[in-house]
């Protein structure tokens, strides 16, 4: 594996974190907002990621045999893609609050099902994940220019 794959595989992973905290920092957004373009409340959405074989991506292998890829086991690595964005099925909370221009004629209010505290989880899992792949490639970047000074 070339340094260069590495580079690859981690960007594919801040690609993924950084769509994961979008839809926190979206979800936090709207978190008390009671009506929508399609009528009702906010619902929350959530990231589902998936793995697919790096080969199978379309990148990496350019110049590279077969037997070579082979001996290096590149199949055996994977890169993190976002597999959709899925809304929260659970019900809307509701809230009594009558003087709400959103409330019916009972007086209640129903708001989006925001966990304010699972979306900083998710924030602060984001920004972990996006630090570590960060590190990753400077790591590969450093190991590269330490391999380039061997040479001088």
């Amino acid at each position: 594996m070339n340094l260069f794959t590495a580079i690859k595989i981690s960007a594919y992973g801040l690609s993924a974190e950084r769509t994961r905290l979008g839809v926190a920092a979206m979800n936090l957004a709207n978190a008390d907002v009671t009506k929508t373009v399609d009528g009702g409340p906010y619902r929350p959405k959530s990231v589902v990621f998936s793995a697919e074989p790096y080969n199978k991506t379309g990148q990496g292998g350019g110049g590279v045999s077969f037997a070579d890829r082979f001996s290096q086991g590149l199949d055996a690595l994977q890169v993190v893609k976002v597999a959709k964005i899925v809304e929260d099925k659970d019900p809307f909370r509701e809230v009594y609050d009558p003087n709400n221009p959103d409330a019916d004629q009972n007086g209640m209010v129903k708001l989006p099902n925001v966990n304010v505290m699972e979306q900083m989880v998710d924030i602060m899992t984001a920004s972990r994940a996006y630090e570590a792949n960060v590190t990753a490639i400077n790591t590969a970047k450093s190991m590269a220019l330490k391999t380039l000074e061997i040479g001088k």
